[in-house]
């Protein structure tokens, strides 16, 4: 299990004062406002810092991050990750995972048969989609509704799953 996840990606500046536009890749970018210890993921360096004065501004969210004071310190992180460390990740319902949790997992069908590696979530209007990386290079897509996934144990290594006719011909 990962110790820090991926919140967001800082997209660019706003105002004078060294605020942060941030591209929320979170479901519930109101979990900023909460947000206080956070990591600055950078060109290789990883930076902890704190986050204040949460607000939103279109689809980005705009905080300030200490030690950065100015437009110019600000404009130095574009395109870097904000991170957090698990403890400080909201708790999830049961039956409910973090998506770092499940990358690389084993995708099993019912009779247990390895299909591939958990590998993506795409998230579409009706349901997200699994993609799996099948051992041949190709990737499968499996709805994430109740029919196709069965049973799901991250901390034991797989996913099982029941395939709905022709999802193995697409």
């Amino acid at each position: 299990m990962v110790k820090q996840f991926v919140i967001g990606t800082i997209a660019g500046t706003h105002g004078v004062k060294g605020d942060v536009k941030v591209f929320a890749e979170c479901d519930d970018p109101e979990r900023f406002r909460v947000l206080k210890t956070v990591y600055i993921k950078s060109r290789g360096k990883v930076t902890k810092t704190t986050a204040s004065n949460c607000r939103f501004a279109g689809k980005f969210v705009v905080i300030h991050l200490s030690g950065i004071e100015d437009m110019d310190a600000a404009r130095l992180l574009h395109g870097a990750e904000l991170l957090v460390d698990r403890e400080d990740a909201p708790k999830l319902p049961e039956g409910r995972y973090y998506i770092p949790d499940l990358i690389g997992i084993d995708v099993l069908d019912e009779d247990g048969k390895k299909l591939g590696t958990f590998a993506d979530v795409i998230r579409t209007g009706a349901n997200d989609v699994y993609a799996v990386a099948r051992e041949d290079g190709s990737q499968l897509l499996i709805p994430a509704i109740e029919e196709c996934i069965l049973e799901t144990k991250p901390e034991e290594g797989y996913m099982r799953v029941h395939l709905l006719p022709g999802l193995e011909d697409l």
